[in-house]
């Protein structure tokens, strides 16, 4: 995986201005999750949309309201997905400023009939934590144009991180949120995500013609075509991993995680495993792999070609 740039030190409550109309504030939750932090977007000159508000901190609440320059303010506050460190802002936001939010829909929405077949097995968790009390006040379909004052926003479905991701296309930039980072490949851990979405998301995105994109953790993406490559083959690879595992014979997700993972620390196991589990899922779907169990974590998968 390509390493982060160490050059990549903003400093949590200052806006960055990025580009004309653009600004950028990293809220203060850094981790091993969120990098530097989760960035919150300002776009516009005079009445603004805040894409991604953030976590709960009345430290970035304030940031945000502080970034407000003379004859500013704020008439939409939009949510690419509501993991807990991207949405919970929004609704003290919106109480402060009337603006509403607006989002794809509520934590379950998008989410595919295998992944709510797997999530009715009993699975949950395993990854950023879900804003089960996110409730935007207008949903944004696939294809709907945000309008402002100066500014328009076009509004892409990419589940796979989560059901209810979007990036969102500003011209030839695009602000990609969680699905394409430079710092780090996407998390996706069934059931809130599904990598057969993930990889259709991402070749959508390839299918068009980009200068920049705005992600959601980490610095702006000065090569967008050449950073979704590499995350379609980095899946790929990770793919073909698995299937020569399970040339030898049948394994569990547990099994095979632990033969390709072998110089990952104990406690990032559990992650490898749902990593491994999202490909596990996806094969199955691609008819190249089967399990005579139910499709759960815990199934014992068979190749089939």
């Amino acid at each position: 995986m390509p390493q982060a740039p160490d050059d990549f030190a903003p400093s949590h409550g200052t806006p960055d201005r990025l580009q004309d109309g653009v600004r950028r504030l990293v809220a203060p939750n850094p981790s091993p999750m969120t990098y530097r932090g989760t960035n919150t977007y300002l776009v516009g000159d005079r009445e603004l949309a805040v894409i991604d508000p953030g976590p709960t901190s009345e430290a970035h609440l304030e940031a945000i309201l502080a970034a407000l320059e003379p004859g500013q303010s704020i008439s939409h506050i939009i949510v690419t997905h509501s993991h807990s460190d991207h949405s919970p802002l929004a609704a003290p936001l919106s109480e402060r400023t009337g603006a509403p939010v607006l989002a794809f829909g509520g934590p379950q929405a998008g989410r595919s009939a295998v992944m709510e077949s797997i999530a009715a097995s009993g699975l949950a968790g395993g990854g950023e934590g879900i804003d089960l009390r996110f409730r935007p006040d207008q949903l944004l379909p696939d294809g709907t144009v945000i309008e402002g004052d100066g500014w328009q926003l076009e509004v892409i479905h990419t589940p796979g991180h989560l059901g209810n991701h979007i990036a969102l296309a500003m011209g030839d930039s695009c602000f990609t949120a969680d699905h394409v980072m430079g710092w780090a490949t996407s998390l996706v851990s069934p059931p809130d995500g599904d990598l057969s979405d993930f990889m259709t998301s991402c070749r959508r995105l390839r299918d068009r013609n980009w200068t920049s994109f705005h992600p959601g953790h980490g610095a702006p993406i000065a090569d967008p075509a050449g950073r979704l490559d590499w995350l379609i083959e980095h899946r790929l690879g990770r793919e073909a991993q698995i299937l020569e595992a399970l040339a030898d014979g049948p394994a569990t997700t547990a099994q095979l995680a632990r033969r390709i993972y072998t110089e990952v620390p104990a406690a990032l196991i559990p992650a490898a495993e749902r990593n491994v589990f999202a490909h596990l899922v996806d094969l199955t779907g691609q008819k190249r792999i089967e399990t005579d169990d139910p499709l759960g974590i815990a199934a014992r998968f068979s190749r089939l070609s």
